[in-house]
């Protein structure tokens, strides 16, 4: 079984990072999740308002938990609002259905994480996401 190390990890934050930078994009938090939901690396630039931490986890929280971008899963919401209220509502807050997150999956396909971002507009957070993965030399779903 793959699992997500703790070096991919920081270097997926690296990766968001220096992608966010190089957009000119507002300061950013970003975490990273392994499969099982729980953290494995943060990071909350310099700047960044206050909420990053929960806005960027609660996103990939919800990916991994869901096994889906969390893009996927704000159209999913609009489409089913009342499961997801529930759904909210059951995950005691952890889970937020809003673009800006996506599942870390092995070289063989496995999902083995999720990376979220908040700070920018749901494309931007989704945008450096999915470079911090392909910088590590993962996939991004």
């Amino acid at each position: 079984m793959d699992s997500l190390t703790l070096a991919q990890a920081q270097q997926i934050l690296s990766g968001a990072l220096a992608r966010s930078r190089a957009e000119g994009f507002k300061p950013m938090g970003i975490a990273v999740l392994d499969e099982s939901g729980n953290l494995k690396a943060f990071a909350r630039e310099d700047g960044a308002s206050m909420f990053r931490f929960e806005i960027a986890q609660g996103k990939a929280w919800g990916a991994v938990g869901m096994g889906a971008s969390s893009r996927a899963l704000a159209q999913r919401a609009k489409d089913n609002p009342n499961f997801f209220v529930a759904l909210a509502a059951s995950a005691h807050g952890k889970f937020l259905p809003q673009p800006g997150a996506v599942l870390i999956l092995s070289p063989s396909g496995q999902v083995i994480g999720a990376v979220g971002a908040s700070g920018g507009t749901g494309d931007e957070d989704e945008l450096i996401c999915i470079a911090g993965v392909e910088s590590a030399g993962l996939k991004a779903g």
